[in-house]
């Protein structure tokens, strides 16, 4: 370890700060962040002090800082890019014994600036000691993606606990095994849910039992988490996270491996899917399954594609949890619709050719399609339709049967946001017959409007994968 990690308290304590540029703005933003009084020495501030210049703790001065300007100072940046001047700093820094750190330039630091992970008071830094700042910078960009914002305000919650917790449990044994449990337990969980209210009263529960020597009755929950169309990039944070505190996964046929391997890989995985005329098992068996492992204290992990209160069944299966008293969580997903047309550049509305868009499904609950074709119908919008490759046949027709001009632009995205996507164009009179010859293996999403002629120039993913793959091939022969 070349240096040694230190977080200082700079609470109302004199920070310089040489410079008037981005580095510089972004050396003071931490440092009235931390408390300190920051003297900021530039002619002028950039862009970049907007937000900060009126700040109550910091004050400019618009000559170069002088030897006297350091007494008294726990630290000096050099943010200049001057090299003389930036020396000059080092010196007159070191002279009155203040750390200095010069953007950049390693024999000018006392110490690192390392990349920081704000969830105050949580901080997290990463340091490469200066060897390689980006891969510093690369490893903060993951670690914010798998770390809940909420996970800040967890750490002040428990900080307000702490005495409670030091009288009621007398050995340090008795709370670190507390303490575990809490973090990663039903406290947490209703806390990040967005439940302060529940994680204090389950708090005082588990501790008075924890005092007592007494085992806390195990309470489920259910996540219902949308995963979006089938990139996983696309996955918000907070499914993210739910994923890896999961007991048990139950998972639709539209999720794929590259969902399913960021799954926690000790949790217990069941198959619950439907395909046409062939169901793992029943709606009702599904919501029936969710209950029981609930009651048994799991925490269940429902995968739904797309967003689960979009043609996801999701309202069935939380009316069957509400019943039971059972308690849940819904984490939205990208919509088939939404996530599809992005990919195969069909914007959904544009003010020359969709006011608005519908969106609909053509299976109904007994697989009965009834469907409001005089709003379908209009002009000036456009129609996407979920579950619609095995009756589009019968949809194009009934479009033109109302009187929807049979040369209408529509489009069918199969697999969409997959490394697999097909997109097939064509028109009301002609989509089908393309569909078939093509040889579609689904899931697919029709698409009916003006909007798809755009897509020849908004089509953005086909180039973007064939990029991906030409810097993959590229990466191989390097390596």
């Amino acid at each position: 370890m070349d240096h040694l990690p230190v977080f200082l308290d700079v609470k109302g304590k004199k920070i310089i700060v040489d410079g008037g540029g981005t580095l510089a703005a972004r050396r003071v933003e931490r440092a009235l962040d931390a408390g300190a009084m920051v003297h900021v020495y530039a002619e002028k501030l950039g862009e970049e002090f907007r937000e900060l210049k009126n700040h109550p703790s910091l004050t400019h001065h618009t000559d170069a800082p002088q030897l006297p300007d350091f007494i008294g100072a726990t630290v000096a940046y050099g943010a200049t890019e001057d090299e003389e001047r930036d020396r000059h700093l080092y010196d007159m820094a070191n002279h009155n014994h203040v750390l200095a750190n010069v953007a950049d330039v390693t024999e000018y630091c006392d110490f690192i600036t390392p990349s920081i992970i704000d969830r105050s008071p949580l901080v997290i830094a990463i340091s490469s000691g200066g060897a390689a700042p980006i891969i510093a910078r690369i490893l903060r960009a993951r670690i914010e993606a798998i770390l809940p914002a909420a996970y800040g305000k967890l750490a002040a919650f428990s900080g307000r606990l702490r005495e409670r917790v030091m009288t009621k449990l007398k050995t340090p044994e008795s709370r670190r095994m507390f303490w575990e449990n809490t973090i990663d337990g039903p406290v947490a969980d209703k806390f990040l849910s967005g439940d302060p209210k529940a994680a204090k009263k389950q708090f005082l529960i588990e501790l008075d039992a924890a005092a007592l020597g007494q085992d806390v009755e195990k309470v489920g929950e259910v996540y219902l988490v949308g995963t979006g169309p089938g990139d996983p990039d696309l996955l918000t944070f907070r499914a993210l996270h739910l994923m890896q505190r999961a007991d048990v996964v139950l998972y639709d046929r539209l999720i794929g491996d590259g969902i399913i391997n960021l799954v926690r890989r000790d949790a217990e995985r069941v198959f619950v899917g439907k395909r046409p005329n062939d169901h793992a098992m029943e709606q009702q068996e599904i919501s029936d399954l969710m209950v029981k492992l609930a009651k048994e204290g799991k925490r269940v992990l429902r995968l739904k594609g797309g967003d689960p209160f979009i043609f996801g069944r999701g309202g069935e299966e939380l009316e069957t949890l509400a019943a039971a008293d059972v308690p849940f969580q819904v984490i939205p997903g990208i919509t088939a619709a939404s996530g599809c047309a992005s990919y195969a550049g069909i914007p959904l509305t544009h003010r020359d050719h969709a006011q608005s868009c519908v969106f609909v499904t053509a299976h109904g609950k007994d697989g009965v399609l009834s469907l409001d074709w005089e709003t379908m119908a209009r002009p000036g919008q456009t129609v996407a339709i979920y579950m619609g490759r095995s009756s589009l046949d019968f949809l194009t027709e009934e479009f033109i049967r109302r009187g929807v001009d049979p040369n209408t632009p529509a489009a069918i995205v199969d697999n969409g946001t997959r490394p697999n996507q097909q997109v097939v164009k064509g028109t009301l009179s002609n989509l089908y017959e393309k569909a078939e010859a093509a040889n579609l293996p689904g899931p697919a999403l029709v698409i009916i409007g003006s909007v798809v002629d755009l897509s020849d120039t908004l089509n953005w993913y086909k180039n973007f994968e064939t990029d991906k793959h030409t810097m993959s091939l590229s990466a191989s022969v390097e390596l």
